[in-house]
């Protein structure tokens, strides 16, 4: 049975976030989507990374942006794994999990970017198998200016319902919303605007078994990968 989820960086509770044996580790679990963050490297090479520097989840410091590619593969994570490639990710992924690529672009820090994670996603022939989506509400539109095809979403923080005019607009199909924020008239307003709304990022086991019951709709992003997929094999058998 697929679980119906976004794992968030693979499964971070278990494994280094945004590695390939993490996103593994969300494929064994039968997860139905991963979500990864894309930065830039030096020489225009999308890598799956968080942040825009590799203090935290590295060995290394400084921004991804003033490494190359074949500096950044000489870093390691505390599981000894090293920063994937966008390409590897969706190499894995093919065929197995859609993919929800987040662009972490800020302003105009990587030049280029939204072409680079195009061109990557058609060369591994995954283009109806991923949706890019982005805080930065212009990289999407810039995604839309170059594709009139692609899958595109909105990440925001608290639920806005001047949103919906704007996702009309460039044709986005995603949104995602901090889950606190969600209402019943906000799950209503993205059903009518023919919206998949995506909550993020649920922990709480609690939380969780309110989101089966009350919003089964909704696409729940989590870190918890085994605990959300024990609550959904539960919503289902019962």
């Amino acid at each position: 049975m697929s679980i119906v989820g976004l794992a968030h960086r693979g499964y971070p509770k278990q494994y280094p976030e945004n590695t390939l044996v993490s996103f593994q580790a969300a494929l064994d679990l039968s997860y139905s989507h991963l979500e990864l963050d894309v930065n830039l490297t030096k020489d225009g090479v999308p890598v799956v990374i968080h942040d825009p520097t590799v203090n935290r989840t590295t060995n290394g410091k400084g921004r991804v942006l003033d490494y190359t590619w074949e500096e950044l593969q000489k870093l390691r994570t505390d599981g000894e794994q090293t920063i994937p490639t966008l390409e590897d990710v969706l190499k894995l992924a093919r065929g197995k999990a859609k993919v929800d690529i987040e662009l972490k672009q800020s302003g105009s820090l990587y030049t280029g970017m939204e072409e680079k994670v195009l061109e990557v996603i058609r060369s591994c022939d995954v283009q109806d198998q991923v949706f890019i989506t982005s805080f930065d509400h212009y990289s999407i539109q810039r995604t839309r200016q170059l594709s009139s095809d692609i899958e595109i979403g909105l990440v925001i923080y608290g639920a806005t319902p001047s949103i919906f005019p704007y996702a009309k607009e460039l044709g986005a199909k995603y949104i995602s919303v901090k889950y606190i924020y969600l209402t019943d008239d906000y799950v209503r307003l993205c059903e009518e605007n023919g919206i998949q709304l995506i909550a993020w990022t649920i922990d709480d086991e609690a939380a969780m078994r309110q989101m089966c019951k009350q919003y089964p709709q909704v696409w729940v992003c989590t870190n918890e990968l085994e605990k959300w997929k024990a609550c959904v094999l539960e919503t289902a058998a019962n």
